[in-house]
Protein backbone atom coordinates (compact mmCIF):
# COMPACT_ATOMS: atom_id res chain seq x y z
CA UNK A 1 0.00 0.00 0.00
CA UNK A 2 2.88 2.34 0.78
CA UNK A 3 4.02 2.09 -2.83
CA UNK A 4 0.64 3.13 -4.27
CA UNK A 5 0.80 6.49 -6.01
CA UNK A 6 -1.88 8.72 -7.50
CA UNK A 7 -0.46 7.95 -10.95
CA UNK A 8 -1.11 4.22 -10.39
CA UNK A 9 -4.84 4.80 -9.98
CA UNK A 10 -7.22 4.96 -12.93
CA UNK A 11 -9.48 8.00 -13.24
CA UNK A 12 -12.48 5.65 -12.99
CA UNK A 13 -11.52 4.97 -9.36
CA UNK A 14 -11.70 8.68 -8.53
CA UNK A 15 -15.05 8.87 -10.34
CA UNK A 16 -16.32 5.93 -8.27
CA UNK A 17 -15.18 7.58 -5.05
CA UNK A 18 -16.96 10.78 -6.08
CA UNK A 19 -20.21 8.88 -6.60
CA UNK A 20 -19.77 7.12 -3.26
CA UNK A 21 -18.93 10.37 -1.45
CA UNK A 22 -22.05 12.01 -2.89
CA UNK A 23 -24.42 9.17 -1.99
CA UNK A 24 -24.90 7.85 -5.52
CA UNK A 25 -23.48 4.46 -4.49
CA UNK A 26 -23.89 2.65 -1.19
CA UNK A 27 -20.84 1.05 0.43
CA UNK A 28 -21.58 -2.43 -0.95
CA UNK A 29 -21.90 -1.13 -4.53
CA UNK A 30 -18.79 0.99 -4.11
CA UNK A 31 -16.74 -1.99 -2.88
CA UNK A 32 -18.03 -4.22 -5.69
CA UNK A 33 -17.16 -1.70 -8.38
CA UNK A 34 -13.84 -0.81 -6.73
CA UNK A 35 -12.78 -4.48 -6.68
CA UNK A 36 -12.60 -4.42 -10.49
CA UNK A 37 -9.54 -2.16 -10.19
CA UNK A 38 -7.77 -4.32 -7.60
CA UNK A 39 -5.42 -5.93 -10.13
CA UNK A 40 -1.70 -6.38 -10.75
CA UNK A 41 -0.62 -6.49 -7.12
CA UNK A 42 -3.10 -3.81 -5.96
CA UNK A 43 -5.38 -5.34 -3.34
CA UNK A 44 -8.87 -4.07 -2.60
CA UNK A 45 -7.78 -3.27 0.96
CA UNK A 46 -4.83 -1.18 -0.20
CA UNK A 47 -6.96 0.57 -2.82
CA UNK A 48 -9.67 1.40 -0.28
CA UNK A 49 -7.10 2.64 2.21
CA UNK A 50 -5.55 4.83 -0.49
CA UNK A 51 -8.74 6.59 -1.58
CA UNK A 52 -10.17 7.22 1.89
CA UNK A 53 -9.19 10.38 3.82
CA UNK A 54 -6.18 10.40 6.14
CA UNK A 55 -6.74 13.24 8.57
CA UNK A 56 -4.19 12.31 11.21
CA UNK A 57 -1.13 12.89 9.02
CA UNK A 58 -2.28 15.87 6.97
CA UNK A 59 -3.08 18.78 9.27
CA UNK A 60 -1.29 21.92 8.08
CA UNK A 61 -1.96 24.03 11.19
CA UNK A 62 -1.74 22.46 14.64
CA UNK A 63 -4.88 22.71 16.80
CA UNK A 64 -2.46 24.04 19.44
CA UNK A 65 -0.69 26.55 17.19
CA UNK A 66 0.83 29.11 19.60
CA UNK A 67 -0.02 32.00 17.25
CA UNK A 68 -3.76 31.24 17.27
CA UNK A 69 -6.61 31.40 19.70
CA UNK A 70 -8.73 28.48 18.45
CA UNK A 71 -11.62 27.03 20.45
CA UNK A 72 -15.08 25.52 20.08
CA UNK A 73 -18.03 27.79 20.79
CA UNK A 74 -21.79 27.49 20.40
CA UNK A 75 -24.09 30.05 18.82
CA UNK A 76 -27.83 30.33 18.26
CA UNK A 77 -29.47 29.37 14.98
CA UNK A 78 -33.18 29.94 15.65
CA UNK A 79 -34.32 29.20 12.08
CA UNK A 80 -31.96 26.24 11.76
CA UNK A 81 -30.80 23.62 14.23
CA UNK A 82 -30.95 25.69 17.43
CA UNK A 83 -27.62 25.61 19.29
CA UNK A 84 -24.78 25.03 16.81
CA UNK A 85 -21.18 24.18 17.68
CA UNK A 86 -18.34 25.68 15.67
CA UNK A 87 -14.58 26.16 15.75
CA UNK A 88 -13.74 29.84 16.26
CA UNK A 89 -10.15 30.74 15.33
CA UNK A 90 -8.29 34.04 15.32
CA UNK A 91 -4.74 35.37 15.50
CA UNK A 92 -3.68 35.55 19.15
CA UNK A 93 -1.81 38.85 19.14
CA UNK A 94 -3.76 40.85 16.58
CA UNK A 95 -4.34 44.54 17.17
CA UNK A 96 -7.53 46.08 15.87
CA UNK A 97 -10.53 44.41 14.31
CA UNK A 98 -10.35 41.96 11.43
CA UNK A 99 -12.53 40.56 8.68
CA UNK A 100 -14.55 37.43 9.37
CA UNK A 101 -14.71 34.20 7.37
CA UNK A 102 -17.38 31.50 7.70
CA UNK A 103 -15.85 28.15 6.65
CA UNK A 104 -18.41 25.63 5.40
CA UNK A 105 -17.83 21.89 5.44
CA UNK A 106 -18.64 19.26 2.81
CA UNK A 107 -21.55 16.82 3.06
CA UNK A 108 -20.18 15.06 6.15
CA UNK A 109 -19.96 17.52 9.02
CA UNK A 110 -17.05 19.36 10.60
CA UNK A 111 -14.19 16.93 10.02
CA UNK A 112 -10.51 17.62 10.82
CA UNK A 113 -9.78 18.91 7.29
CA UNK A 114 -12.38 21.70 7.56
CA UNK A 115 -11.22 22.55 11.10
CA UNK A 116 -7.75 22.89 9.58
CA UNK A 117 -9.08 25.23 6.86
CA UNK A 118 -10.63 27.38 9.60
CA UNK A 119 -7.23 27.65 11.28
CA UNK A 120 -5.58 28.43 7.91
CA UNK A 121 -7.95 31.39 7.49
CA UNK A 122 -6.99 32.63 10.97
CA UNK A 123 -3.28 32.27 10.14
CA UNK A 124 -3.96 34.57 7.18
CA UNK A 125 -5.24 37.28 9.53
CA UNK A 126 -9.00 36.69 9.76
CA UNK A 127 -11.36 35.61 12.50
CA UNK A 128 -12.97 32.40 11.24
CA UNK A 129 -15.90 30.27 12.30
CA UNK A 130 -16.24 26.70 11.04
CA UNK A 131 -19.68 25.43 12.15
CA UNK A 132 -20.78 21.81 12.42
CA UNK A 133 -24.22 21.38 10.86
CA UNK A 134 -24.39 17.93 12.48
CA UNK A 135 -24.58 19.51 15.96
CA UNK A 136 -28.33 18.79 16.38
CA UNK A 137 -27.58 15.10 15.73
CA UNK A 138 -24.64 14.92 18.12
CA UNK A 139 -21.94 16.46 15.92
CA UNK A 140 -19.39 15.04 13.48
CA UNK A 141 -19.15 11.36 14.51
CA UNK A 142 -15.44 10.83 13.86
CA UNK A 143 -15.69 9.29 10.40
CA UNK A 144 -17.01 10.56 7.09
CA UNK A 145 -19.25 7.59 6.22
CA UNK A 146 -21.37 8.10 9.33
CA UNK A 147 -21.13 11.86 8.85
CA UNK A 148 -22.63 11.64 5.37
CA UNK A 149 -25.47 9.45 6.62
CA UNK A 150 -26.19 11.90 9.44
CA UNK A 151 -26.10 14.94 7.19
CA UNK A 152 -28.74 13.36 4.93
CA UNK A 153 -31.07 13.41 7.93
CA UNK A 154 -31.03 17.21 8.03
CA UNK A 155 -32.91 19.59 5.75
CA UNK A 156 -30.38 21.50 3.66
CA UNK A 157 -32.29 24.77 3.86
CA UNK A 158 -32.26 24.53 7.66
CA UNK A 159 -28.51 23.94 7.46
CA UNK A 160 -28.24 27.03 5.27
CA UNK A 161 -29.86 28.95 8.14
CA UNK A 162 -27.18 27.59 10.49
CA UNK A 163 -24.45 29.13 8.35
CA UNK A 164 -26.35 32.40 7.93
CA UNK A 165 -26.51 32.53 11.74
CA UNK A 166 -22.75 31.91 11.83
CA UNK A 167 -22.39 34.98 9.60
CA UNK A 168 -24.44 37.01 12.10
CA UNK A 169 -22.38 35.69 15.02
CA UNK A 170 -19.10 36.70 13.36
CA UNK A 171 -20.41 40.05 12.12
CA UNK A 172 -21.26 41.02 15.69
CA UNK A 173 -18.13 39.54 17.30
CA UNK A 174 -16.04 42.07 19.24
CA UNK A 175 -12.93 41.21 17.19
CA UNK A 176 -14.65 41.49 13.80
CA UNK A 177 -14.75 44.66 11.69
CA UNK A 178 -18.26 43.79 10.51
CA UNK A 179 -17.17 42.54 7.08
CA UNK A 180 -17.74 38.80 6.72
CA UNK A 181 -17.17 36.46 3.80
CA UNK A 182 -17.78 32.75 3.28
CA UNK A 183 -15.74 29.92 1.79
CA UNK A 184 -17.16 26.44 1.34
CA UNK A 185 -16.39 23.13 -0.31
CA UNK A 186 -18.77 20.82 -2.19
CA UNK A 187 -22.00 21.10 -0.12
CA UNK A 188 -20.26 24.13 1.39
CA UNK A 189 -19.82 25.52 -2.11
CA UNK A 190 -23.60 25.42 -2.55
CA UNK A 191 -23.99 27.08 0.86
CA UNK A 192 -21.53 29.81 -0.22
CA UNK A 193 -23.50 30.46 -3.40
CA UNK A 194 -26.78 30.53 -1.48
CA UNK A 195 -25.46 32.82 1.26
CA UNK A 196 -24.61 35.27 -1.53
CA UNK A 197 -28.29 35.04 -2.50
CA UNK A 198 -29.76 35.21 1.01
CA UNK A 199 -27.43 37.61 2.88
CA UNK A 200 -27.52 41.11 1.33
CA UNK A 201 -24.58 42.37 3.40
CA UNK A 202 -22.28 39.39 2.78
CA UNK A 203 -18.92 40.91 1.81
CA UNK A 204 -17.52 38.05 -0.31
CA UNK A 205 -18.36 34.47 -1.30
CA UNK A 206 -15.89 31.78 -2.41
CA UNK A 207 -17.53 28.49 -3.49
CA UNK A 208 -15.22 25.57 -4.24
CA UNK A 209 -16.88 23.12 -6.67
CA UNK A 210 -20.36 23.86 -5.34
CA UNK A 211 -23.67 23.54 -7.13
CA UNK A 212 -25.28 26.78 -8.23
CA UNK A 213 -28.54 28.63 -7.55
CA UNK A 214 -31.13 27.53 -10.12
CA UNK A 215 -33.59 30.39 -10.08
CA UNK A 216 -33.09 33.61 -12.02
CA UNK A 217 -34.67 35.56 -9.16
CA UNK A 218 -32.08 34.09 -6.78
CA UNK A 219 -29.14 35.19 -8.92
CA UNK A 220 -30.72 38.64 -9.22
CA UNK A 221 -30.53 39.00 -5.42
CA UNK A 222 -26.76 38.45 -5.18
CA UNK A 223 -24.86 41.48 -3.87
CA UNK A 224 -21.53 39.93 -2.80
CA UNK A 225 -18.61 39.57 -5.20
CA UNK A 226 -17.97 35.91 -6.08
CA UNK A 227 -14.73 34.01 -6.53
CA UNK A 228 -15.66 30.59 -7.93
CA UNK A 229 -13.32 27.59 -8.11
CA UNK A 230 -14.01 24.57 -10.35
CA UNK A 231 -12.20 21.27 -10.80
CA UNK A 232 -11.58 20.57 -14.49
CA UNK A 233 -12.65 16.90 -14.28
CA UNK A 234 -15.76 17.60 -12.20
CA UNK A 235 -18.47 17.11 -14.82
CA UNK A 236 -21.20 16.71 -12.19
CA UNK A 237 -20.81 20.25 -10.82
CA UNK A 238 -19.44 21.97 -13.92
CA UNK A 239 -22.52 21.16 -15.97
CA UNK A 240 -24.41 23.94 -14.18
CA UNK A 241 -21.82 26.66 -14.78
CA UNK A 242 -22.82 27.84 -18.25
CA UNK A 243 -26.36 28.63 -17.13
CA UNK A 244 -25.17 30.23 -13.88
CA UNK A 245 -22.65 32.42 -15.68
CA UNK A 246 -25.28 33.58 -18.18
CA UNK A 247 -27.48 34.72 -15.28
CA UNK A 248 -24.57 36.42 -13.49
CA UNK A 249 -23.82 38.33 -16.69
CA UNK A 250 -27.47 39.19 -17.28
CA UNK A 251 -27.72 40.84 -13.87
CA UNK A 252 -24.23 42.36 -14.07
CA UNK A 253 -22.91 40.58 -10.97
CA UNK A 254 -19.28 40.84 -9.87
CA UNK A 255 -17.63 37.43 -10.24
CA UNK A 256 -14.48 35.67 -11.33
CA UNK A 257 -14.28 31.95 -12.05
CA UNK A 258 -11.25 29.69 -12.27
CA UNK A 259 -11.11 26.22 -13.76
CA UNK A 260 -8.19 24.08 -12.60
CA UNK A 261 -7.38 21.63 -15.41
CA UNK A 262 -7.02 17.88 -14.94
CA UNK A 263 -8.00 17.86 -11.27
CA UNK A 264 -10.87 16.14 -9.50
CA UNK A 265 -13.71 17.43 -7.35
CA UNK A 266 -12.22 17.81 -3.89
CA UNK A 267 -8.80 18.86 -5.18
CA UNK A 268 -8.35 21.30 -2.26
CA UNK A 269 -8.79 18.55 0.34
CA UNK A 270 -5.24 17.50 1.21
CA UNK A 271 -6.34 14.38 3.10
CA UNK A 272 -7.36 12.31 0.05
CA UNK A 273 -5.54 11.40 -3.19
CA UNK A 274 -7.88 13.73 -5.11
CA UNK A 275 -5.72 16.52 -3.66
CA UNK A 276 -3.71 18.46 -6.21
CA UNK A 277 -1.09 20.52 -4.41
CA UNK A 278 -0.37 23.09 -7.13
CA UNK A 279 -4.05 23.79 -7.85
CA UNK A 280 -4.99 23.79 -4.16
CA UNK A 281 -2.24 26.25 -3.28
CA UNK A 282 -3.15 28.56 -6.17
CA UNK A 283 -6.87 28.46 -5.33
CA UNK A 284 -6.20 29.19 -1.65
CA UNK A 285 -3.80 32.03 -2.50
CA UNK A 286 -6.50 33.55 -4.72
CA UNK A 287 -9.05 33.06 -1.94
CA UNK A 288 -6.96 34.84 0.69
CA UNK A 289 -6.16 37.71 -1.71
CA UNK A 290 -9.88 38.02 -2.48
CA UNK A 291 -10.76 38.16 1.22
CA UNK A 292 -8.02 40.70 1.92
CA UNK A 293 -9.47 42.89 -0.81
CA UNK A 294 -13.11 42.66 0.30
CA UNK A 295 -12.95 42.15 4.09
CA UNK A 296 -10.38 44.74 5.14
Amino acid sequence: MASLKKEDIKQEVFDLYDKYAHNQLDRREFMEKLSVYAVGGITLTSLLSFVMPNYKDNLTVSPNDPELDSKFITYNSPKGGGEIKGLLSKPKNSSGKMGGVVVVHENRGLNPYIEDVGRRAAKAGFISLAPDALTPLGGYPGNDDEGRAMQRERDRNEMLEDFISAYEYLKNHENCNGKVGVVGFCFGGWISNMMAVKVPELAAAVPFYGSQPNEEKEVAQIKAPLLIHFAGLDERVNTGWEDYEAKLKKFDKAYEAHFYPDVNHGFHNNTTPRFDEASANLAWERTIDFFKKHLS
